[in-house]
Protein backbone atom coordinates (compact mmCIF):
# COMPACT_ATOMS: atom_id res chain seq x y z
CA UNK A 1 0.00 0.00 0.00
CA UNK A 2 1.57 3.41 -0.90
CA UNK A 3 1.75 6.12 1.70
CA UNK A 4 3.79 8.42 0.09
CA UNK A 5 2.63 11.84 -0.98
CA UNK A 6 2.08 12.84 -4.30
CA UNK A 7 2.72 16.65 -3.85
CA UNK A 8 5.58 16.37 -5.43
CA UNK A 9 4.01 15.91 -8.83
CA UNK A 10 2.08 18.91 -8.61
CA UNK A 11 5.03 21.16 -10.73
CA UNK A 12 4.58 18.62 -13.74
CA UNK A 13 1.08 19.11 -14.06
CA UNK A 14 0.63 21.44 -16.34
CA UNK A 15 1.75 20.71 -19.60
CA UNK A 16 2.49 22.40 -22.65
CA UNK A 17 -0.71 22.50 -24.75
CA UNK A 18 1.37 22.59 -28.18
CA UNK A 19 2.88 19.38 -27.62
CA UNK A 20 -0.54 17.51 -26.16
CA UNK A 21 -2.07 18.70 -29.73
CA UNK A 22 1.50 16.89 -31.65
CA UNK A 23 1.26 13.79 -29.30
CA UNK A 24 -2.66 13.69 -30.19
CA UNK A 25 -2.12 14.38 -34.02
CA UNK A 26 0.75 11.62 -33.82
CA UNK A 27 -1.23 8.99 -32.02
CA UNK A 28 -4.10 9.32 -34.67
CA UNK A 29 -1.56 8.88 -37.59
CA UNK A 30 0.28 6.01 -36.00
CA UNK A 31 -3.42 4.32 -35.45
CA UNK A 32 -4.67 4.87 -39.13
CA UNK A 33 -1.50 3.69 -40.51
CA UNK A 34 -1.99 0.66 -38.34
CA UNK A 35 -5.82 -0.22 -39.05
CA UNK A 36 -4.86 0.63 -43.15
CA UNK A 37 -2.03 -2.03 -42.76
CA UNK A 38 -4.21 -4.39 -40.70
CA UNK A 39 -6.75 -4.09 -43.23
CA UNK A 40 -4.00 -4.97 -46.16
CA UNK A 41 -2.60 -7.61 -44.65
CA UNK A 42 -5.84 -9.61 -43.78
CA UNK A 43 -7.29 -8.65 -47.38
CA UNK A 44 -3.59 -10.58 -48.33
CA UNK A 45 -4.03 -13.15 -45.88
CA UNK A 46 -8.05 -14.18 -47.28
CA UNK A 47 -7.25 -13.63 -50.71
CA UNK A 48 -8.87 -17.05 -52.23
CA UNK A 49 -7.00 -18.82 -54.82
CA UNK A 50 -8.56 -19.55 -57.75
CA UNK A 51 -9.14 -22.93 -59.64
CA UNK A 52 -6.51 -21.81 -61.77
CA UNK A 53 -4.02 -20.37 -59.82
CA UNK A 54 -3.85 -24.18 -58.40
CA UNK A 55 -3.39 -25.78 -61.98
CA UNK A 56 -1.00 -23.01 -62.94
CA UNK A 57 1.31 -24.15 -59.73
CA UNK A 58 1.35 -27.59 -60.20
CA UNK A 59 2.29 -27.35 -64.23
CA UNK A 60 5.26 -24.95 -62.91
CA UNK A 61 6.22 -28.07 -60.45
CA UNK A 62 6.03 -30.43 -63.22
CA UNK A 63 8.25 -28.20 -65.25
CA UNK A 64 11.71 -28.39 -65.52
CA UNK A 65 14.61 -31.03 -65.36
CA UNK A 66 14.72 -33.25 -62.12
CA UNK A 67 17.20 -36.09 -61.19
CA UNK A 68 16.25 -38.87 -58.29
CA UNK A 69 20.13 -38.93 -57.97
CA UNK A 70 19.90 -39.08 -54.56
CA UNK A 71 17.49 -41.78 -54.00
CA UNK A 72 20.01 -44.25 -56.05
CA UNK A 73 22.81 -42.93 -53.95
CA UNK A 74 20.64 -44.18 -50.97
CA UNK A 75 19.60 -46.67 -52.13
CA UNK A 76 20.96 -48.60 -55.26
CA UNK A 77 19.50 -51.71 -55.73
CA UNK A 78 16.29 -50.45 -55.40
CA UNK A 79 16.46 -47.08 -57.86
CA UNK A 80 17.95 -45.56 -60.89
CA UNK A 81 18.94 -42.28 -61.27
CA UNK A 82 16.53 -40.63 -63.61
CA UNK A 83 16.42 -37.91 -65.35
CA UNK A 84 12.74 -35.99 -65.58
CA UNK A 85 12.13 -33.07 -68.22
CA UNK A 86 8.97 -31.58 -69.01
CA UNK A 87 8.43 -28.17 -70.41
CA UNK A 88 5.44 -26.15 -72.25
CA UNK A 89 4.26 -27.28 -75.55
CA UNK A 90 0.31 -26.04 -76.47
CA UNK A 91 -2.38 -24.07 -74.46
CA UNK A 92 -6.23 -25.99 -75.04
CA UNK A 93 -8.70 -23.87 -76.06
CA UNK A 94 -10.43 -24.48 -72.65
CA UNK A 95 -6.96 -23.22 -71.03
CA UNK A 96 -5.72 -26.54 -70.18
CA UNK A 97 -1.24 -26.51 -70.10
CA UNK A 98 -0.27 -29.19 -72.18
CA UNK A 99 3.90 -30.68 -71.36
CA UNK A 100 6.23 -32.41 -72.99
CA UNK A 101 7.26 -35.16 -70.85
CA UNK A 102 10.08 -37.69 -71.01
CA UNK A 103 12.28 -39.86 -68.98
CA UNK A 104 15.71 -41.01 -69.65
CA UNK A 105 18.86 -42.76 -67.71
CA UNK A 106 20.93 -39.84 -66.08
CA UNK A 107 23.90 -41.13 -68.46
CA UNK A 108 22.23 -41.32 -72.08
CA UNK A 109 20.00 -38.02 -71.36
CA UNK A 110 19.63 -37.29 -75.69
CA UNK A 111 18.17 -41.24 -75.57
CA UNK A 112 14.78 -41.15 -73.86
CA UNK A 113 12.91 -44.82 -73.47
CA UNK A 114 9.73 -43.27 -71.84
CA UNK A 115 7.95 -39.60 -73.43
CA UNK A 116 4.48 -38.62 -73.07
CA UNK A 117 2.04 -35.27 -72.69
CA UNK A 118 0.78 -33.71 -69.47
CA UNK A 119 -2.11 -32.17 -69.45
CA UNK A 120 -2.82 -30.10 -66.48
CA UNK A 121 -6.22 -28.17 -65.98
CA UNK A 122 -8.56 -27.27 -62.97
CA UNK A 123 -10.95 -30.70 -61.54
CA UNK A 124 -14.46 -30.23 -62.25
CA UNK A 125 -16.49 -28.51 -59.49
CA UNK A 126 -18.21 -31.84 -58.31
CA UNK A 127 -15.27 -33.45 -57.60
CA UNK A 128 -13.51 -33.47 -54.53
CA UNK A 129 -10.41 -31.97 -55.92
CA UNK A 130 -8.01 -29.31 -57.00
CA UNK A 131 -6.20 -30.50 -60.21
CA UNK A 132 -6.43 -32.67 -62.70
CA UNK A 133 -3.23 -34.17 -64.30
CA UNK A 134 -3.72 -36.72 -67.36
CA UNK A 135 -1.16 -38.38 -69.46
CA UNK A 136 -1.53 -39.23 -73.01
CA UNK A 137 0.65 -41.24 -75.54
CA UNK A 138 2.31 -39.23 -78.66
CA UNK A 139 1.18 -39.95 -81.97
CA UNK A 140 4.98 -40.02 -83.43
CA UNK A 141 7.15 -40.01 -80.13
CA UNK A 142 10.13 -40.02 -82.31
CA UNK A 143 9.67 -36.53 -83.58
CA UNK A 144 9.24 -35.35 -80.12
CA UNK A 145 12.92 -36.37 -78.65
CA UNK A 146 14.46 -33.87 -77.02
CA UNK A 147 11.78 -31.64 -77.36
CA UNK A 148 12.64 -29.50 -74.36
CA UNK A 149 16.49 -29.28 -75.84
CA UNK A 150 15.41 -27.66 -78.79
CA UNK A 151 15.10 -24.17 -79.84
CA UNK A 152 11.80 -23.28 -79.72
CA UNK A 153 11.84 -22.43 -83.61
CA UNK A 154 12.80 -26.11 -84.23
CA UNK A 155 10.15 -28.00 -82.10
CA UNK A 156 6.90 -29.28 -82.92
CA UNK A 157 4.53 -25.71 -83.23
CA UNK A 158 1.77 -25.88 -80.77
CA UNK A 159 -1.02 -26.74 -82.83
CA UNK A 160 1.07 -30.13 -84.06
CA UNK A 161 1.30 -30.68 -80.42
CA UNK A 162 -2.36 -31.02 -79.93
CA UNK A 163 -2.71 -32.64 -83.48
CA UNK A 164 -0.41 -35.10 -81.95
CA UNK A 165 -1.88 -36.07 -78.67
CA UNK A 166 -3.10 -39.70 -78.89
CA UNK A 167 -4.37 -42.23 -76.29
CA UNK A 168 -5.31 -41.15 -73.24
CA UNK A 169 -3.23 -43.18 -70.31
CA UNK A 170 -4.18 -42.11 -66.98
CA UNK A 171 -5.61 -39.42 -65.02
CA UNK A 172 -4.36 -38.50 -61.00
CA UNK A 173 -6.71 -36.02 -59.12
CA UNK A 174 -4.66 -34.09 -56.86
CA UNK A 175 -6.04 -32.64 -53.68
CA UNK A 176 -3.90 -29.52 -51.74
CA UNK A 177 -2.08 -31.27 -48.45
CA UNK A 178 -3.25 -30.91 -45.02
CA UNK A 179 -1.27 -28.03 -43.03
CA UNK A 180 1.81 -29.14 -41.56
CA UNK A 181 2.60 -31.62 -44.85
CA UNK A 182 5.91 -31.60 -46.83
CA UNK A 183 3.70 -31.53 -49.72
CA UNK A 184 1.97 -28.76 -51.62
CA UNK A 185 -0.56 -31.09 -53.65
CA UNK A 186 -1.06 -35.14 -54.15
CA UNK A 187 -3.42 -37.45 -55.21
CA UNK A 188 -3.70 -40.35 -56.85
CA UNK A 189 -5.46 -42.60 -59.72
CA UNK A 190 -8.61 -44.33 -58.86
CA UNK A 191 -7.56 -46.97 -56.71
CA UNK A 192 -8.74 -49.60 -59.75
CA UNK A 193 -6.56 -47.91 -61.95
CA UNK A 194 -5.95 -47.42 -65.75
CA UNK A 195 -6.19 -50.78 -67.99
CA UNK A 196 -2.49 -51.69 -68.77
CA UNK A 197 -0.59 -54.84 -69.62
CA UNK A 198 2.63 -53.58 -70.24
CA UNK A 199 4.31 -56.81 -68.79
CA UNK A 200 4.14 -60.11 -66.09
CA UNK A 201 0.30 -60.43 -66.22
CA UNK A 202 -0.57 -56.95 -65.22
CA UNK A 203 -3.89 -55.52 -66.14
CA UNK A 204 -4.22 -52.52 -64.69
CA UNK A 205 -2.04 -49.92 -63.56
CA UNK A 206 -2.18 -47.20 -60.64
CA UNK A 207 -0.44 -43.94 -60.18
CA UNK A 208 0.53 -41.38 -57.33
CA UNK A 209 2.00 -38.17 -57.47
CA UNK A 210 3.22 -35.85 -55.20
CA UNK A 211 3.92 -31.96 -55.74
CA UNK A 212 6.43 -30.82 -53.22
CA UNK A 213 8.08 -27.68 -52.21
CA UNK A 214 10.65 -25.82 -54.29
CA UNK A 215 9.27 -28.05 -57.38
CA UNK A 216 10.28 -31.64 -56.23
CA UNK A 217 8.43 -34.07 -57.54
CA UNK A 218 7.59 -37.76 -56.42
CA UNK A 219 5.53 -40.14 -58.46
CA UNK A 220 5.08 -43.71 -57.92
CA UNK A 221 3.62 -46.12 -60.82
CA UNK A 222 2.80 -49.25 -59.85
CA UNK A 223 1.49 -52.75 -62.00
CA UNK A 224 -1.55 -55.40 -60.43
CA UNK A 225 -3.19 -58.53 -61.90
CA UNK A 226 -6.73 -59.27 -61.94
CA UNK A 227 -6.11 -61.07 -57.78
CA UNK A 228 -4.48 -57.27 -56.71
CA UNK A 229 -1.02 -59.04 -56.54
CA UNK A 230 1.71 -56.35 -57.74
CA UNK A 231 3.51 -57.37 -61.07
CA UNK A 232 5.62 -54.44 -61.45
CA UNK A 233 6.78 -50.94 -60.30
CA UNK A 234 9.12 -50.57 -56.91
CA UNK A 235 7.44 -51.18 -53.80
CA UNK A 236 9.76 -49.08 -51.09
CA UNK A 237 8.19 -45.72 -52.15
CA UNK A 238 7.85 -43.12 -55.45
CA UNK A 239 10.54 -42.02 -57.07
CA UNK A 240 11.70 -38.78 -55.62
CA UNK A 241 12.79 -36.59 -58.66
CA UNK A 242 14.46 -33.32 -57.52
CA UNK A 243 15.30 -30.08 -59.75
CA UNK A 244 18.62 -30.02 -61.51
CA UNK A 245 21.45 -27.81 -59.82
CA UNK A 246 22.98 -25.52 -62.54
CA UNK A 247 25.78 -27.85 -63.08
CA UNK A 248 23.83 -31.08 -63.68
CA UNK A 249 25.31 -31.03 -67.13
CA UNK A 250 28.72 -30.72 -66.32
CA UNK A 251 27.97 -33.80 -63.55
CA UNK A 252 26.61 -35.97 -65.88
CA UNK A 253 29.99 -37.98 -65.81
CA UNK A 254 30.22 -38.04 -61.97
CA UNK A 255 29.93 -42.51 -61.57
CA UNK A 256 27.74 -43.82 -59.26
CA UNK A 257 28.05 -47.77 -58.05
CA UNK A 258 24.81 -50.03 -59.08
CA UNK A 259 26.75 -52.57 -59.30
CA UNK A 260 25.23 -54.57 -56.23
CA UNK A 261 22.14 -56.26 -58.72
CA UNK A 262 22.08 -56.79 -62.31
CA UNK A 263 20.88 -54.33 -64.60
CA UNK A 264 18.51 -56.12 -65.89
CA UNK A 265 16.62 -57.42 -62.86
CA UNK A 266 16.52 -53.82 -61.61
CA UNK A 267 15.13 -52.79 -64.63
CA UNK A 268 11.74 -54.72 -64.05
CA UNK A 269 11.67 -53.08 -60.70
CA UNK A 270 11.63 -49.65 -62.13
CA UNK A 271 8.37 -47.77 -62.52
CA UNK A 272 9.96 -46.04 -65.41
CA UNK A 273 9.92 -48.55 -67.76
CA UNK A 274 6.12 -49.16 -67.54
CA UNK A 275 3.00 -49.19 -69.77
Amino acid sequence: MCTGSDSGLGSDSKSDPDSNGWSRARGAVLKSLVLVGGALLLRRLTKSTTRWDHARIVAESLNGEKFSKEQAVRDPDNYFNFRWLSCPAADMVDGSKVLYFEQAFWRTPHKPFRQRFFMVKPCAKELKCDVEVSTYAIRDAEEYKNFCDRPRDQRPQPEEVIGDIAEHLTTIHLKRCERGKRCLYEGSTPTDGFPNSWQNGATYCTSELAVLKNNEIHAWDRGFDDDGNQVWGVKGGPYEFKPAPSSSFNDVLNPLSFASQPLGKRIEGSFVLQE
